[in-house]
């Protein structure tokens, strides 16, 4: 079977012109098991890099008969020269093609990763590397992946961008007004969305409500933990998704439990897989390696990802033990995570922690991002989530605008959104709600006193505690 790949792969680098120009930026030497081949691919590789074409029989048997080869091996070679152009009229598709061939890079960068990391271990006096370098040939085996398209032509391929620019774009959306208001209906595909708070103000809650939405709209949802465990993530949704209070939940009898969750069964068509990884122990090759595996052995797969939370994750490229700055280390984890959203061509939601000034602070910005300022450079859409004692005693929250590839972020800059703790929900407000909220940049000076109207949304204003922003 093997040697039916390799003789496949190697007759369409000599006759198949678009076959070669994808492929061989991905082919090694090392790949072909077979001595001839591998004398074979490097003649090919050398004229197709020399001369920009493909190398004709005749051309490649004068270029080998000008390379030190005993006669055995010149014989090889040859012979194998004949049966491929015998077998050069047979076409094959160039997709099954392409993904045949990527397999077998994928099958042999992963094989000699292996060998070579058995090698440093079994005789490292003889080895160049140590044993640090295991995790980093691993990581570049299993990363091996064609990308055959080559850019987009500003003139040519004009038409497609005009489509692209009428697309109805696939979204998943929020059951929060403002939220799809300054996203332009929900989250996109192949995107990282950050939630920034202190601890304790709601960012696992904000993740779960959402989670719980999503789920109730049909989508399946991957939610991976690496603060909590299972049970506490699953028993935050089932507060949001059955109206119970967490302090009540270990009260209700089994029975209504039982019939509660039967019932969502029936309503919902989504699935969701909560995987709890230990704190800093699991990063975006354990999360690949999990998105694989439910697929395989579960036929699951997730609408949207999310990771709880990026802060407490561990970085793919940067090996344990290597010293790198926070601003590297952070940015290295976003960038992995962005790049599992567009290899599976998902959103994913993921949260951080504030700085100790931003924990103090009732008027956040991106410079309150805890470890690294990477982590805004990376993000396609991040906000805060602010609160202080007087938000809390009306049940709402402060949700700031910080970074929106969605759109523009001075729009809705600033929004309030209702919160119930105690059932893990957020509530959706409305217009009503937001009318008094100005982004003046000015503090007046009666406003020193909080004060409250008659309605039941709790307005209010107060320059100490909202800095910036106020209620009139």
């Amino acid at each position: 079977m093997q040697q039916r790949v390799e003789a496949l792969i190697l007759k369409n680098l000599i006759h198949n012109e678009e076959y070669s120009r994808k492929v061989l930026p991905f082919l090694k030497k090392d790949y072909f098991m077979e001595h001839a081949d591998k004398l074979l691919y490097t003649q090919v590789d050398s004229f197709i890099n020399k001369y920009n074409n493909l190398p004709t029989k005749e051309a490649l048997v004068i270029e080998l008969d000008n390379t030190p080869l005993k006669d055995e091996e010149f014989e090889n070679v040859t012979g194998l020269l004949d049966y491929l152009e015998g077998q050069k009229n047979e076409q094959s598709d160039i997709t099954w093609l392409l993904e045949t061939t990527e397999k077998f890079c994928q099958d042999k960068a992963i094989y000699n990763a292996v060998v070579s990391s058995i090698k440093i271990l079994d005789e490292p006096e003889k080895s160049k590397d140590d044993k640090g370098a295991i995790p980093e040939l691993l990581t570049d085996a299993l990363s091996v992946s064609f990308d055959p398209h080559v850019g987009h032509d500003y003139l040519l391929d004009s038409d497609d961008r005009y489509l692209f620019y009428h697309r109805t774009e696939k979204k998943i959306p929020f059951d929060l007004e403002y939220f799809n208001k300054i996203t332009g209906g929900g989250l996109s595909s192949k995107t990282l969305n950050i939630a920034m708070a202190g601890t304790g103000v709601g960012k696992s809650l904000f993740m779960c409500h959402f989670a719980a939405n999503c789920l109730s709209q049909g989508y399946n949802v991957l939610y991976i933990t690496l603060e909590m465990a299972e049970e506490r993530i699953a028993e935050r949704i089932d507060a949001n998704l059955l109206n119970i209070r967490l302090d009540d939940l270990v009260s209700l009898p089994k029975s209504m439990y039982d019939k509660k969750m039967e019932d969502l069964r029936s309503k919902f068509s989504g699935r969701l897989i909560i995987k709890e990884y230990p704190t800093a122990a699991a990063s975006t090759n354990h999360f690949r390696a999990l998105l694989n595996e439910l697929n395989l052995k579960r036929n699951f797969k997730p609408n949207i990802i999310f990771v709880d939370y990026i802060n407490i994750c561990s970085s793919a490229r940067i090996r344990p033990g290597q010293y790198v700055n926070s601003y590297s280390y952070v940015k290295s984890i976003a960038e992995e995570l962005r790049g599992l959203a567009v290899e599976f061509d998902v959103p994913i939601m993921s949260a951080t922690q504030t700085n100790r000034q931003g924990f103090q602070n009732t008027d956040v910005g991106l410079e309150d991002t805890s470890e690294s300022f990477g982590l805004p450079a990376t993000a396609d859409f991040m906000f805060a989530i602010i609160s202080n004692d007087k938000l809390e005693e009306v049940n709402q929250i402060l949700v700031k605008q910080l970074k929106n590839r969605y759109g523009d972020p001075t729009v809705n800059k600033k929004f309030l959104v209702g919160i119930d703790r105690a059932k893990m929900k957020l509530i959706d407000l409305g217009d009503e709600s937001q009318s008094d909220l100005v982004d003046t940049g000015k503090v007046e000076e009666d406003d020193d006193i909080p004060l409250f109207d008659k309605s039941t949304k709790g307005r209010m204003k107060n320059k100490k505690d909202f800095g910036e922003f106020k209620f009139e």
